[in-house]
């Protein structure tokens, strides 16, 4: 619960409060945490686990690929 509490005031949960605007924004950008977050876990578990290893790491590299194309997505790179 902290984490994600953390992860919604790191993407700018007062932005649109002061802006006016829509909090689009702000979810994007807790989704694209969580997505790095989750893949940074993965590639945790590839380094601790002795089974499945290769699962973990590509699984890991997916979803941190994944995160990075969402963030250049949102910034308009894409």
């Amino acid at each position: 619960m902290y984490l994600l509490a953390f992860f919604v005031l790191l993407s700018g949960f007062f932005q649109p409060l002061i802006a006016n605007t829509g909090f689009e924004s702000v979810i994007s950008g807790v989704v694209v945490l969580l997505i790095g977050l989750a893949g940074a876990i993965l590639l945790y578990k590839s380094i601790t686990s002795e089974n499945r290893r290769e699962i973990f790491l590509s699984g890991g590299f997916t979803l941190i690929a994944i995160s990075l194309f969402f963030i250049f997505q949102i910034t308009g790179r894409v």
